[in-house]
């Protein structure tokens, strides 16, 4: 990627005006995940059985639950988050199978919900606080984009179920289109999952960027009883190099600890 390209990016990240360029070209998983499992194991019967009782929390419960400032050592949570879309209606993929995987980039539910809830979490070791526009070309900063929804029943875990079957049917590619612009996704590939939660899917995207190259990045998506997280990663300093962000454990730990 042309260090143009990087610089535009990290501007619109900086100003909270999260462009479909972002959304896609900012997280997924690198070429050896790709080559793991996908998921990991399923759930034991006792925990399915919670699962199939338990009753969706709405948005505001979402938001709670939420990593915030100084949940996660060494990351900064921005809290009312503006960066991502709010709406399943903002985001549309010229695929019906491939949406559960564009709305998990997104931060949106990947599942069969419309509340859902997300935030930002910035780590940038050679500064305090959010990075500008100016900082993100000489900052090693790095964000992961987490987002909660919840469900009724088994809702949580045919959420899981769309994102796997939703890697192999999209190997091949497919286009997003949100806030009127799309972009292009070239190919599709499971990465290995962390095995955190009662279940977890990880995959990989590559981005077309702007006819400038292709970029790799790490998506995965937790079920913890009947709610999901989602995370999605990219790192400003690495972009250049062609390495894919891998998605942070210490943020999905985080995020799984306030979910108990």
């Amino acid at each position: 990627m042309k260090r143009s390209s990087r610089a535009r990016i990290g501007a619109t990240a900086t100003v909270s005006v999260l462009s479909l360029a972002l959304i896609t070209g900012c997280g997924g998983g690198s070429d050896d995940d790709s080559k793991e499992s996908g998921t990991s194991k399923e759930s034991s019967a006792s925990s399915e059985s919670t699962t199939s009782a338990a009753k969706a929390l709405g948005a505001a419960e979402l938001e709670k639950l939420l990593l915030a400032k100084g949940d996660a050592a060494g990351y900064q949570a921005d809290d009312g988050d503006d960066t991502l879309p709010k709406a399943k209606s903002e985001v549309k993929t010229d695929k019906a199978e491939c949406a559960p995987l564009a709305h998990a980039m997104a931060g949106l539910a990947p599942g069969d919900t419309d509340a859902s809830a997300s935030n930002t979490l910035t780590k940038s070791p050679e500064a305090t606080g959010s990075p500008d526009a100016s900082s993100l070309e000489t900052l090693n900063v790095s964000m992961t984009f987490v987002g909660l929804s919840s469900y009724d029943g088994d809702g949580a875990e045919k959420a899981l179920k769309a994102v796997s079957d939703g890697i192999a049917a999209c190997s091949g590619g497919f286009t997003i289109t949100a806030q009127g612009e799309t972009q292009k996704i070239t190919k599709v590939a499971a990465g290995k999952a962390s095995g955190k939660g009662d279940q977890s899917v990880a995959f990989s995207v590559g981005s077309d960027m702007d006819g400038e190259g292709t970029a790799t990045f790490n998506t995965e998506v937790v079920r913890a009883g009947n709610a999901v997280s989602t995370y999605y990663s990219v790192d400003f300093a690495s972009l250049d190099s062609g390495k894919a962000a891998p998605v942070p454990a210490a943020v999905v730990d985080a995020q799984l600890a306030k979910l108990k």
